[in-house]
């Protein structure tokens, strides 16, 4: 089957509403140490907000299957974006932490619902060129993460206190795109009358878990604390190092959308393990690094090697789910939100413990994990094509 597609409207209107919740990610997540410094708070207790997204995760995969179920696929990606608009305007307008946590809860479960239902919608509709088209479409939503870093760096840095304000604006597009981009005629959605999918899944299904869980927490451990690793290294403001992470947003952004194109002829195993080992050297550079602009430079290649990951990952699971989608991708937010509330909360215990340097030498182990999951298990993509 081919892997070649058309980026119809379909594809835009899904991967513009994977862009909103993602410019939350890309200005939420490298603002840690802006938040932190708001609130007063340790590493430990800042990385709660990436718990809250976690559980966040865990709790929308558990969701998932049931809303695909009982509303259809495509209004489950919009019942999601109202669930994050809400939580993101809760976040914005409650400074205190005790309040911004359970906020940050609710802007996850929104943005885990629409990333889900992307998936399944996707590899549905485009079938074997899904391992294209996702990525794209990643890519796409990278360009969302890139413009809130550079966003709400910049606000912190020109007006300090006021940073979060930056975020509000991820909700007039998100108005616009539902009148404009919502389809007003489509057919009923009729529940299967066996109920949400459901049953038992392989232990080869669960082993790929582990590592999607591995993948996951790589990315996130980076995303949310490599500012600080910058800021400790090269001596820069908190403010400057979360523009700087701008970097780890083009890496992503660059590999999601030529990433398929350059590799798309490689199997989709090898196309994995292959990020896998760019991602290892570009943080190799990264950790070792003390000056500002090969920091940028190895960051720009983790973002390329993060990039894909996520999508081929849940593609893999996809393959091995025996025809079973909303279910994998239920489990599959399952491990991001294991990934998502362990991994940034875990370096910060060990950050505060033992400084971000020496933490960071958790994300060599789960790159590890993950290079040899995959090459342990076989992807099942080519017979489920």
């Amino acid at each position: 089957m081919s892997k070649s597609f058309h980026r119809d409207r379909f594809f835009w209107v899904v991967a513009v509403q994977t862009a909103i919740v993602n410019f939350y990610l890309g200005g939420f997540g490298p603002a840690q140490s802006l938040l932190r410094a708001d609130q007063g708070t340790s590493l430990t207790i800042a990385g709660l907000h990436g718990t809250s997204m976690g559980v966040a995760s865990i709790f929308a995969g558990w969701a998932n299957p049931r809303i695909a179920h009982r509303y259809g696929r495509s209004k489950a990606s919009w019942i999601g974006l109202s669930i994050f608009i809400t939580g993101l305007t809760l976040f914005v307008i409650s400074p205190p932490v005790f309040l911004t946590i359970p906020a940050t809860f609710i802007t996850g479960v929104g943005t885990s619902i629409v990333i889900n239902t992307m998936l399944t919608k996707m590899s549905h509709h485009y079938g074997k060129a899904a391992e294209v088209a996702i990525p794209q479409a990643n890519g796409v939503a990278s360009a969302g993460f890139v413009t809130g870093t550079a966003l709400i760096g910049t606000i912190a840095i020109a007006y300090p206190g006021v940073w979060r304000l930056g975020l509000l604006l991820a909700l007039p597009v998100a108005l616009i795109l539902f009148f404009v981009g919502r389809e007003k005629d489509e057919d009923e959605h009729v529940p299967d009358e066996e109920g949400p999918q459901g049953g038992k899944l392989s232990r080869n299904f669960w082993i790929s878990w582990v590592g999607f869980v591995a993948c996951i927490s790589s990315e996130f451990a980076t995303s949310f604390w490599a500012a600080a690793l910058l800021k400790d290294r090269v001596g820069s403001t908190a403010a400057i190092s979360t523009v700087a992470i701008v970097a780890l947003g083009t890496g992503m952004g660059l590999g999601r959308w030529y990433g398929g194109l350059v590799l798309g002829h490689l199997k989709l195993d090898t196309q994995l393990l292959t990020i896998i080992a760019l991602q290892f050297v570009g943080f190799v550079g990264f950790w070792l690094s003390h000056n500002m602009i090969i920091s940028l430079v190895c960051l720009l290649a983790v973002g390329m090697g993060i990039s894909m990951q996520f999508a081929l990952s849940s593609i893999r699971l996809i393959g091995l789910s025996d025809g079973r989608p909303d279910l994998a991708i239920g489990r599959a937010s399952l491990a991001a939100g294991v990934a998502i509330a362990g991994a940034p909360f875990l370096l910060g215990i060990l950050g505060d413990n033992f400084g971000i340097s020496r933490a960071y030498i958790m994300v060599f182990v789960l790159i590890g994990i993950a290079f040899a999951i995959v090459k342990a298990i076989p992807s099942k993509v080519v017979e489920a094509a």
